[in-house]
């Protein structure tokens, strides 16, 4: 692998105990998985075909998968080439500057934070649905303990445990598809009819029933459904033999996520009136999922589906504080915070970092007990709004790196793996992104978020300026 590492990457620097590369191509797979298919596909999914229609929905979904599969083919050549435990901060650190490194790890630091409490929350209410007798704290605390063990106890444990969490929800939304598309094709009964709808209901509306506009309006939903896909980028100073286990695990996981997300919408489209489809996006039993279950006959499609969301909620907050973690560690062996924060347990985990970060979930854990909707909604909107910054940002950084490559009188066929259709696949990929930040503007919903999303990133540039000023 060519060694073009700045002073400051992680990789050069003689950490006395080096994060550990316990992660294979299966884990990384799985965590991206794991990553993007949650309470986005479970709960959000109807919420869009509602607003846009069946084929919009369709159309929406497979938009959102391409722009993730451009950011993460621009992610795979970087992370390839520097396979960093910092990812993202350390590739704009080099390709774009020190500032914009230092505001990415930040931004990405406080996407999953924002989440993590939410996490909690959510997986503490709907057990409460099951066991109403028990305080709410006491499932929060419960699951709270549980994610920190699995990331504190070492980066193996950490891969396993979201292995087998990722898998219950990949196995949930292979049935459902399969069984979805058993009852269109009228192998099994449908809501006590010998023969289901058969697409009628995806054009019984006519194509686009509210115009095209809403498609473009639900992308930063649809995007933020994809997220979770980066953190092949995050793992890959913690993987095997990364030259070859990155490339293969992004394409592996882009591909099945396409086919899950929108095998989902065209199961539950065809299935339901999509007028039906987006009820109420807080409560299990409308979840597309239970209707369509219910209807094909499951026992207990409510309660399984309620299993299936709570571990992919801690699933979601075991990746979140993963990743978000491993920012502060990079952050801190980038001699950009106290020492401390880049302390290694004997298994190799950043214990400090994990610890901070648990704290940082605080605000979301708060939200049941003030104002629960505004908040719950401004969080989710800060952290889709970060997670395309950080998308934009991978982008401008393999636009970069490539040029620069190129300029040093390199080819493309001495890169490891080469992002194809150069400079298309940034250039499309970081304008795409841009486009969704714009159209989370055009939410007044969504302007809080938005607006304290830029005071964060204009402070993030202000305090590195303050850091650099009394280094130098």
């Amino acid at each position: 692998m060519s060694s073009s590492h700045s002073p400051n990457d992680p990789m050069d620097q003689g950490n006395s105990a080096p994060l550990k590369r316990a992660m294979s191509t299966r884990h990384l797979v799985m965590l991206s998985l794991g990553g993007a298919i949650g309470t986005g596909l479970f709960l959000g999914s109807g919420e869009v075909i509602a607003q846009t229609g069946p084929v919009g929905a369709i159309i929406s979904y497979f938009l959102g998968g391409l722009i993730a599969y451009m950011v993460m083919l621009c992610l795979g050549e970087l992370a390839v080439h520097m396979p960093v435990s910092g990812s993202f901060g350390s590739y704009a650190n080099r390709h774009i500057g020190p500032a914009t490194g230092y505001m990415i790890t930040w931004v990405y630091w406080l996407t999953w934070t924002a989440t993590l409490g939410t996490e909690f929350t959510a997986a503490a209410l709907l057990m409460q649905e099951w066991f109403p007798h028990v305080s709410m704290w006491i499932w929060t605390l419960a699951f709270a303990a549980i994610v920190f063990i699995l990331n504190v106890s070492s980066t193996r444990m950490f891969a396993e445990s979201e292995f087998w969490l990722a898998l219950i929800k990949v196995v949930t939304v292979i049935c459902f598809i399969g069984l979805g598309l058993l009852a269109i094709f009228g192998v099994i009964h449908y809501n006590n009819q010998t023969t289901a709808p058969l697409f009628s209901n995806l054009t019984a509306h006519g194509w686009f029933p509210q115009g095209l506009f809403p498609i473009f309006a639900t992308m930063l939903i649809v995007n933020f459904a994809f997220s979770g896909t980066e953190l092949i980028g995050v793992a890959a100073g913690e993987t095997e033999d990364p030259a070859t286990n990155v490339p293969k695990a992004i394409n592996a996981s882009i591909w099945r996520l396409l086919i899950f997300f929108v095998g989902t919408i065209i199961v539950i489209s065809a299935l339901l009136p999509y007028q039906q489809a987006g009820l109420s996006t807080n409560d299990v039993s409308s979840s597309p999922f239970v209707t369509v279950f219910k209807h094909i006959g499951i026992p207990y499609a409510e309660d399984i589906i309620r299993f299936v969301i709570i571990t992919a909620l801690l699933s979601a907050a075991n990746s979140g504080l993963y990743a978000a973690s491993r920012m502060m560690w990079s952050l801190s062996d980038k001699k950009q915070l106290p020492q401390i924060f880049s302390k290694l347990t004997p298994s190799g985990t950043p214990i400090v970092a994990i610890s901070v970060t648990m704290l940082g979930a605080l605000p979301g854990l708060l939200s049941e007990h003030f104002a629960p909707e505004t908040i719950f909604k401004n969080l989710l909107g800060i952290a889709a709004f970060t997670m395309v910054i950080v998308w934009t940002v991978i982008c401008i950084c393999q636009f970069n790196f490539r040029r620069e490559w190129y300029k040093a009188g390199k080819t493309k066929q001495q890169l490891r793996f080469a992002a194809p259709l150069f400079p298309l696949t940034p250039i499309l990929g970081g304008f795409f992104c841009v486009v969704t930040c714009i159209s989370m503007a055009a939410d007044k919903e969504m302007l809080p978020g938005f607006y304290g999303c830029l005071i964060f990133v204009v402070l993030c540039y202000i305090s590195h300026f303050i850091f650099y000023r009394k280094q130098h």
